[in-house]
């Protein structure tokens, strides 16, 4: 394939990098005049040219364009849903334009930009060679994709639906593809192509082909992993699950107990424990665990420390209570050392109720004191700081935030992340000065965006403006890059940019497992597998329990295992260090699952 025009940088060197191709095909192409030919495709590139899945790319630099005689290859670099954006576009848009019927065919694989005999950039490798195999399978009308790019979306609510399992399908040289059909808002071709029509295993042209609900994995893989877990039982026991000393800079903030009379001040329980957890997550010589990983301690349950120890993976834990009456609160708490079980340090405070924020920096400072941990003078100003002047409005971010990390489990899930901006709204109508409203503002309007609940620009708009107000109020830190990060990554798919953003975030918010899975989600989808375990890896010490992290780090390890290790190796792969470490993450996220843990948004 000749480039008629490329925007990607060019290389002297063979080099491999991860394209999502998407490649287009005028139906009907060969019987066409000369003369209609041209038109045909003069007004085809008119038409793809101007979608924006197009523009953004070309915009960043991350596009090749490819001529292919009878249509055209685009190459996007960012994302993989940047070709199937494109296709749905390019679907739409041809409504207005019935004479001209198409089909279309996406991949995710390695491709290398090589100089031809014309000194022309040709495309060569595996990854557009795939990608020509899915095309030839589909039909007018089609938008067909492979398993590996399926693979990719599937993890994002809003394609689940859009995509079909159509099974296997042999194309050329006995190559057998897995594909899938993706059909959204009446876009594309929900009939089974006529080549899968033949396949006996596969659905017959009467039965629509069936909408994917959750990962799958075919028979092989399947069966590979039941034989590792097989091959490794006996010894996860041994490698795995064995206590090791945790961290001695570690902590787990626990949800503090409400002794209040009144059962509405639970949430302002809370608010104490969430503001002492904020503080601390700020010290990079501190391991903190996350909020997430936490909720599931709740008072009123007996405590095992050791248990604790073990699945937090944590030295230390830090307990209390809060009584609030009237104009005064009395605040409890003691840091325990969870192996020996003995109390390192308990303080009484009682105080009047405005003081409870200089109670909270105070908590938190003592904490870094007796673990005798580094503090620089930018983290002692950001424990010292007060989140709000207004109870009320702290209270109102409290319940906001408790709402936005339980959502997924909320029936249904818009009115509870609704309900979760309304609450936010009055806080900062409070106070207009509250850094973290705007933040968990910013952070559930594109969770609204990106889940598809309410996928529109004004959706968007709302995002940006909580995120320039985040910025305005405190323009160096650490939430407002991370707020800008997810945003970019969320609304736009620019994640170079987002990747930057995210550096700066990590710094100042190094205890912010956050930071580290979008990290990671950005790193995977450019091809940098080694960097995006790593980033998850990172996120699990930090957020142990969260389920959907865990079975993202289990998937990263499963590709290893299964796509690099041949398949007739079983005891080679079986004795891979990948494998007990694949095995652990899916049971914790197992466990974790089943004690109604909230799952992140990705």
């Amino acid at each position: 394939m000749n480039a008629q025009d490329t925007s990607a940088e060019r290389t002297p060197d063979l080099q491999l990098e991860i394209a999502h191709l998407l490649l287009i095909d005028v139906v009907g192409y060969s019987k066409l005049l000369v003369e209609e030919e041209v038109e045909l495709l003069q007004e085809l590139t008119q038409i793809v040219r101007a979608t924006q899945s197009f523009r953004s790319a070309e915009a960043s630099g991350k596009l090749v364009r490819v001529a292919t005689g009878d249509g055209m290859a685009l190459l996007f670099f960012r994302s993989p849903e940047e070709p199937v954006r494109c296709a749905l576009e390019i679907c739409g848009a041809l409504r207005a334009h019935p004479h001209i019927q198409v089909r279309m065919g996406a991949h995710s694989g390695p491709v290398s930009q090589v100089k031809d005999v014309n000194d022309k950039t040709n495309i060569a490798g595996s990854g557009i060679n795939v990608a020509q195999r899915v095309l030839d399978c589909a039909d007018a009308g089609h938008i067909l994709l492979s398993k590996r790019i399926a693979d990719d979306l599937i993890v994002y609510q809003p394609w689940q639906i859009a995509l079909h399992d159509l099974g296997e399908c042999e194309v050329k040289h006995g190559l057998r593809l897995h594909l899938f059909n993706l059909c959204k808002d009446s876009l594309g071709n929900p009939q089974v192509p006529e080549k899968l029509r033949g396949e006996k295993t596969k659905p017959s042209p009467a039965v629509s082909a069936r909408p994917i609900r959750a990962r799958r994995w075919r028979k092989p893989a399947a069966l590979l992993l039941t034989i590792l877990g097989l091959a490794v039982a006996l010894t996860i026991g041994r490698s795995t699950f064995v206590l090791r000393a945790a961290p001695g800079k570690s902590i787990a903030v626990l949800p503090f107990e409400n002794l209040s009379s009144d059962p509405a001040n639970a949430y302002f329980a809370d608010g104490v424990q969430d503001d002492i957890l904020t503080k601390l997550c700020r010290v990079a010589d501190l391991k903190v665990i996350s909020r997430t990983s936490v909720l599931q301690y709740k008072t009123g349950i007996a405590r095992d420390l050791r248990k604790i120890r073990h699945e937090l993976d944590v030295a230390n834990v830090l307990e209390g209570t809060v009584q609030r009456s009237g104009n005064r609160v009395r605040v409890n708490a003691q840091l325990v050392d969870t192996d020996s079980y003995s109390q390192l340090w308990a303080q009484s405070y009682d105080r009047d109720l405005a003081d409870v924020f200089a109670i909270q920096s105070e908590i938190a400072e003592r904490i870094v004191s007796q673990l005798r941990s580094q503090l620089s003078p930018q983290e002692k100003a950001a424990i010292q700081e007060k989140p709000t002047s207004d109870l009320t409005a702290h209270d109102l971010y409290i319940q906001a935030k408790t709402l936005i990390t339980t959502a997924v489990f909320s029936t249904p899930q818009a009115e509870s992340l609704s309900e979760a901006v309304r609450l936010l709204n009055q806080a900062i109508e409070r106070d207009p000065a509250f850094a973290l409203a705007y933040y968990q503002l910013a952070h559930t309007h594109d969770v609204l965006y990106f889940t598809g609940t309410d996928h529109t620009p004004a959706r968007l708009a709302m995002a940006d403006e909580a995120i320039q107000s985040l910025t305005r109020l405190r323009p160096n830190s650490g939430e407002a890059h991370l707020a800008l990060a997810t945003h970019l990554y969320w609304g736009y798919l620019d994640y170079d940019r987002a990747r930057s953003e995210l550096s700066l975030a990590q710094k100042s918010l190094p205890n912010e497992p956050w930071a580290f899975v979008l990290a990671g989600y950005i790193d995977r989808r450019q091809g940098r597998w080694d960097e995006s375990t790593k980033n998850l890896e990172r996120a699990v010490e930090l957020d142990p329990r969260d389920p959907s992290i865990l079975d993202q780090l289990a998937g990263s390890y499963r590709y290893f295992i299964c796509a690099v290790t041949p398949m007739k190796s079983v005891y080679t792969t079986a004795q891979s260090p990948l494998v007990p470490k694949m095995l652990r993450c899916e049971l914790h996220a197992h466990r974790s699952n089943s004690t109604g843990m909230p799952t992140r948004f990705h």
